[in-house]
């Protein structure tokens, strides 16, 4: 299915963004978090987590429905480790927290070589892979993951939904080598649930074998999607439990509690945890041919790239590409549908209409 996009100048978009943030109670700095991710995910193609996304989850999970708290102050836990820290985030906007926390975890690794944030309590921070995106464009290895807000992936040869799409980030800093870094980022699901919402605001049909309808059945169609279903069998399922699990020791509660009606005394909010690595901390200094450690990055890429492989693609080169088409075309690329949903929300929160 072939698109038409439309090009509308950053700051209307996050004039929307900012203004609809602000309608729902949140502070200044956490709507103006917001706009600015929500135009980072738009401008590298990252269409299912965009701002249509972003206030979704809120209205669904967030600050309508007792998810999030606009205005929430993070604690930081006492603890006795120099390169970690643990936060309370108490249900703070998962936009703010998450920035708030990868750039903690880069100051620790700036002086310890390692940092690591762990975030109780949180709301969806939702494209995991901006984050590490943006700390690699500065130089630094950054890896991210999550519980997702619900649980909404069968388990391998399960039946029941027990597992969120619980993504993980990994973000290398090869602006040098390759002109932009490398971002290995993926849902742990076929497809993330916003892509299920794309492909029906779009009206296409989902890949095979990624969903199930309500009697477990596999299905194409979104508007009849119940599940989910994890890439490569058993190995999604394994990488989406490690979310789960890290979760579980950081203070999350039962995946299928969460964004849910719950017991008193139980837990239903989601967990971050983010790691920085400063490059410096794991150079040897002994690599091959004299090189130093950005050639030497480089030259392994090269090699994988190499051998008849040319024309194969790295991760986060499609997305410095949508960036870069962004770039040429002067703003950030909408489709039509995507244009009517935001001018809803412009309607909705008293803000400008985006002018197409």
């Amino acid at each position: 299915m072939t698109e038409n996009f439309q090009v509308i100048a950053p700051a209307d978009h996050n004039a929307i963004v900012k203004a609809a943030y602000l309608q729902r109670g949140f502070d200044t700095s956490e709507a103006e978090a917001a706009a600015r991710f929500s135009e980072y995910a738009t401008c590298h193609g990252i269409r299912t987590h965009n701002a249509i996304k972003a206030l979704h989850l809120d209205h669904l999970f967030g600050s309508e429905a007792g998810g999030c708290v606009p205005g929430a102050e993070i604690e930081v836990v006492d603890n006795r480790f120099g390169a970690s820290e643990v936060w309370n985030a108490n249900k703070k906007l998962g936009q703010a927290t998450a920035y708030a926390a990868m750039n903690r975890a880069i100051e620790l690794a700036e002086q310890y070589g390692i940092g690591q944030v762990s975030v109780d309590n949180a709301f969806h921070y939702l494209w995991g892979g901006g984050y590490v995106m943006d700390a690699a464009k500065r130089g630094y290895i950054a890896y991210t993951n999550c519980t997702a807000a619900l649980a909404e992936v069968v388990p391998y040869k399960g039946k029941f939904p027990t597992l969120g799409t619980n993504p993980h980030s990994w973000g290398f800093p090869t602006c040098e080598a390759i002109g932009f870094p490398i971002v290995i980022d993926w849902a742990t699901s076929v497809v993330s649930m916003g892509r299920v919402q794309q492909f029906l605001r779009e009206g296409s049909e989902l890949p095979k074998g990624s969903a199930v309808d309500a009697k477990g059945n596999l299905t194409a169609d979104p508007a009849k999607v119940e599940a989910l279903i994890p890439f490569g069998e058993h190995k999604g399922y394994g990488l989406s439990l490690i979310n789960e699990i890290v979760a579980g020791f950081i203070g999350g509660s039962l995946p299928t509690l969460r964004s849910r009606e719950i017991p008193p005394g139980e837990k239903r909010t989601p967990t971050f945890y983010f790691k920085v690595i400063h490059p410096d901390a794991l150079n040897s200094g002994i690599f091959a041919q004299n090189r130093n450690q950005a050639a030497n990055v480089k030259a392994v890429i090269q090699d994988i790239l190499g051998h008849g492989n040319e024309n194969c693609l790295l991760p986060g080169q499609l997305e410095a590409g949508w960036a870069k088409k962004c770039h040429d075309a002067g703003g950030l690329l909408f489709s039509d549908a995507e244009i009517e949903a935001l001018n809803l929300i412009a309607t909705e929160c008293g803000a400008v209409p985006l002018n197409t």
